[in-house]
């Protein structure tokens, strides 16, 4: 390992992560707010209305036409307000029930990452080189922050007050009600992807997989373990990432040792899903995996038609997912049974976004679907 330092912080997020179980009591039912959600798992415990017995019946609800490809932007969904981006530089607030457009704001560059919503806030970021925080409910500017650009970041994660962001070689850390920089901290380069903020640490891919203090920004550890393509997920003191090389990478949150690897048959760009000891991911080789969150070995994996870019997401016993053959896929959490599928007019890079009983996910074909029950 590249040098490793453990305070006695990250020592005691290991076990404060421990205690917080998949179906902990305190967890607070919310919409989709951002890319990981608040708990980095990409996971929805609060869905209740899909099932594994009757996804099968998903119909499309809506559509909305942007003015170009749905890239990477995943759908956050808040307050009954879905928050997309576009490659024609905008981000649109769409009435979820209907799909009707409440705002767009225009940001300098392809609003191709996934926007973030906290306490009223939508924050995104753009190839402009800025992070923008809008009123979530008018899409009135409140504040930007130029990190400097062009700039190809991750998405940004909301936590206690503090919006993440990482881009090129730096990690960023903002006051969330004023844009004020709190700390700064080279990562390394290039950083593309989101970064993920639980129990106090921020834990960012550069190359490598690095653990910061979320309120300094010091370094805690650093892994030689290859990094550079997927967002890391943080479950149960584990963090899970992919890799350029192929393979799905589990460490200890605590230490940076590894736990386990397990190789696919291409590069992983998908960020993980974890929950009730399974993780779910992507492969650029096609298939959808669902691995032992303890061991890393192979439960099952399914074959779509094409790469699989998006990241999965799973509520209620379903997993749901996004491929390059144009196609989003429920399927069953458990087996990797096919229970639906839905053709889009074009590649789905985008990862769904499943709230109350809809499913959301956006299109290189430029439009925004919205999927629920007759």
């Amino acid at each position: 390992m590249k040098r490793i330092r453990i305070s006695a912080l990250i020592l005691c997020a290991c076990f404060a992560s421990a205690a917080w179980g998949q179906h902990s009591t305190s967890q607070v039912c919310t919409g989709w707010r951002e890319f990981h959600r608040p708990d980095m798992m990409r996971w929805n415990p609060c869905e209740k209305v899909l099932n594994v017995n009757n996804v099968g019946n998903l119909s499309l609800k809506w559509t909305y036409t942007t003015g170009g490809p749905v890239y990477y932007s995943s759908p956050a969904v808040a307050n009954g307000v879905v928050y997309v981006g576009s490659d024609d530089n905008n981000l649109y607030a769409l009435k979820a029930k209907t799909g009707t457009l409440l705002w767009s704001y225009t940001t300098g560059g392809p609003v191709d990452l996934s926007p973030a919503v906290a306490n009223g806030v939508v924050y995104v970021g753009s190839p402009d080189g800025n992070l923008y925080a809008l009123n979530a409910g008018t899409g009135t500017l409140l504040w930007s922050y130029n990190i400097g650009g062009p700039s190809y970041y991750g998405s940004p994660s909301v936590a206690h007050g503090m919006v993440y962001v990482a881009s090129n070689a730096y990690a960023y850390a903002l006051n969330a009600s004023t844009g004020t920089l709190l700390w700064s901290s080279e990562v390394g380069g290039p950083v593309q992807k989101s970064p993920a903020v639980a129990n106090g640490v921020v834990y960012v891919g550069s190359g490598e997989l690095l653990a910061l203090n979320a309120s300094t920004g010091d370094l805690l550890w650093s892994s030689n373990a290859p990094d550079g393509n997927s967002s890391p997920a943080m479950a149960n003191g584990v963090v899970y990432v992919g890799s350029w090389d192929g393979n799905v990478y589990a460490l200890n949150a605590g230490t940076a040792a590894l736990l386990w690897t397990y190789t696919t048959g291409n590069s992983v760009e998908s960020s993980p899903a974890v929950t009730d000891g399974v993780v779910y991911v992507g492969s650029r080789d096609g298939n959808v995996y669902a691995l032992n969150a303890t061991t890393g070995a192979l439960l099952w994996s399914y074959a779509t038609g094409g790469y699989v870019f998006s990241s999965p997401a799973v509520a209620n016993g379903v997993t749901y997912v996004g491929s390059y053959d144009g196609k989003v896929y429920a399927l069953n959490a458990k087996t990797g049974a096919k229970l639906w599928s839905y053709t889009t007019g074009d590649v789905v890079d985008s990862s769904p976004a499943v709230s109350n009983g809809m499913v959301y996910v956006g299109s290189y074909d430029g439009k925004v679907y919205a999927f629920g029950l007759p």
